[in-house]
């Protein structure tokens, strides 16, 4: 009966709060877990409204897509925030727990991985990593397998009849997207002229803002990494900051970025 669920029982607060299992003795070991696990919820969340969103723009139903995208951003503000918690951590905090974390990195999260394929950032080589847990790979390896929430916009541009290349999307189904000429075009034509493409001109800045708050937080982890770790070598093998410094370079929506030296 409804009158019976509390407060813990319906969020499920006895499993979630008995989630921290620290590994040493070291006090900010608990402030490690919580801020890992609480962005895992928000990728989770992001995950949740991308998904819908993206079957909202193959239905060409724009407006409640809207509100997701926004819900996605505002999720990626707190993903942002949290680094400046994680950041409280010295050097020296960081040395105790480090032994205990193996190999183990955040390089290795799924979900963000998911997310990064969903926006467009495809890289088949990364779904490697993940075979350990098959069924994680198989989502990732699905996902791969279908246009990208980008693709899909793409899509829509071509059914509003925009000159969008045929094959455009298919071809790219597991690389990650490249500018193309005729794309900056379509976009330069919604941006010349929003009061006739409203809803593209806003589907366009929403996407925009994903990739902005995107390269927010990585920028957030590069200098919190830095900041705690300086340059050594990342936990799961990555090069640490310089390899996080090289993702900065990777976008989702080229297109959308060379629109604006075209306007």
């Amino acid at each position: 009966m409804a009158r019976d669920v509390t407060y813990s029982s319906y969020l499920d607060l006895a499993r979630i709060l008995a989630a921290q299992h620290p590994a040493s003795d070291a006090h900010d070991e608990f402030l490690f877990i919580i801020v890992h696990q609480a962005s895992e919820l928000w990728l989770k969340l992001c995950l949740h409204e991308l998904e819908a969103a993206r079957e909202l723009v193959i239905a060409d139903d724009l407006d409640p897509a809207f509100k997701m995208l926004s819900r996605v951003a505002q999720a990626q503000r707190q993903l942002i925030s949290s680094w400046d918690v994680l950041a409280t951590m010295t050097p020296h905090d960081y040395s105790l727990i480090r032994p205990h974390l193996g190999s183990s990195s955040g390089f290795q999260s799924a979900q963000y991985r998911m997310m990064e394929f969903i926006l467009g950032g495809r890289d088949p080589k990364k779904v490697t990593m993940h075979e350990a847990t098959p069924e994680v790979a198989d989502k990732l390896r699905a996902e791969l397998a279908r246009p990208s929430l980008y693709g899909e916009v793409l899509r829509l541009l071509r059914k509003r009849g925009f000159a969008i290349p045929q094959g455009v999307v298919e071809g790219e189904l597991g690389t990650p997207h490249q500018s193309i000429p005729e794309v900056v075009e379509a976009w330069a034509q919604v941006y010349r002229d929003p009061k006739t493409h409203w809803d593209l001109y806003e589907l366009a800045e929403k996407l925009v803002d994903l990739e902005y708050h995107f390269q927010r937080w990585r920028f957030g982890h590069l200098k919190t990494v830095e900041r705690i770790i300086g340059f050594k070598t990342g936990t799961g093998g990555t090069a640490g900051v310089p390899y996080l410094e090289s993702v900065l370079k990777l976008g989702f929506f080229p297109e959308l970025l060379a629109v604006r030296t075209e306007l």
